[in-house]
């Protein structure tokens, strides 16, 4: 007899968030650009998403890296690394959340990151700097 566990997992490995830029279903993108191409055989994000995860002031949250100073590129490539993860992958269903928010259904939470790679990020982010205490709230987007 089947548990059908297995068959719930797969469902939440192959999917898109209902969020911005993402495509209703993941499917091959031939030219993922920098960080993003790791997904490129199975993945959430358009081509042109994947480019825009890479520009300093992109147009994909009008949010700009270096809004309290220039981050340092060691340090930025994790968040691009992040938001590459975020646009792209399919693999992120155990970990979508409903969201309430005007430009998306769903987010992600709680998503586990290798300790190496979290010791990492500190390190390459530790003398950088941000004027915000929580990103998920509270900026004044009256100037674009």
């Amino acid at each position: 007899s089947s548990t059908g566990v297995p068959a719930v997992r797969d469902s939440l490995l192959n999917i898109c968030m209902d969020a911005k830029h993402h495509k209703r279903e993941p499917g091959p993108e031939g030219q993922l650009y920098g960080q993003c191409v790791l997904w490129k055989d199975n993945a959430c994000c358009t081509a042109n998403t994947s480019m825009e995860a890479h520009q300093d002031q992109s147009y994909l949250y009008g949010f700009n890296w270096d809004h309290c100073g220039v981050m340092p590129e060691k340090c930025k490539r994790h968040f691009i690394q992040d938001t590459c993860l975020y646009e792209c992958s399919p693999n992120l269903g155990p970990w979508i959340d409903q969201s309430s928010s005007s430009w998306r259904k769903e987010r992600i939470l709680h998503v586990p990151l290798c300790r190496e790679d979290c010791e990492q990020w500190w390190e390459d982010c530790q003398d950088a700097v941000t004027c915000k205490v929580n990103w998920h709230e509270g900026w004044n987007w009256t100037s674009g």
